[in-house]
């Protein structure tokens, strides 16, 4: 009986504890560059830096409603899951993402480095809230 209660809570606390919680936790995220499209009117292309510390994630989410997102990872390791598919991108890997798209997992992929990502965002200028986190 022991050993399935034991069991038993340990799945509990694992299922309370998911990577794509409700809340940032040891992540930052800055702005570090905007500036609107010369050549493509209404358009802006933002640069934003998200920085994991170790275990560090942020919420799932989605993005503005016409943003079209290249990230690079400059250092450490992410965990990603973008529409149902994960995988882990190291230093120098990148992903896209396209409007609409969910990201569920966003993540450090380690517990004892930090992790940096620089996500290069093609949106509307008139989107002001880059990042929605899921209700």
């Amino acid at each position: 009986m022991l050993r399935y209660t034991a069991a038993a809570i340990v799945l509990t606390l694992t299922a309370a504890t998911p990577l794509a919680a409700d809340e940032p936790y040891n992540a930052k995220v800055t702005t570090v560059f905007d500036h609107e499209l010369p050549n493509i009117p209404g358009k802006s292309v933002r640069g934003v830096l998200v920085e994991y510390g170790p275990g560090g994630h942020n919420p799932s989410h989605t993005h503005a409603k016409s943003a079209f997102i290249y990230a690079t990872v400059i250092e450490g390791r992410i965990r990603s899951q973008v529409n149902g598919v994960s995988r882990i991108y190291n230093t120098g890997e990148n992903w896209v993402e396209l409007p609409g798209d969910h990201h569920q997992v966003s993540a450090n992929a380690s517990d004892t480095e930090d992790a940096k990502i620089l996500a290069v965002f093609v949106v509307d200028t008139t989107e002001t809230e880059l990042t929605i986190p899921d209700k």
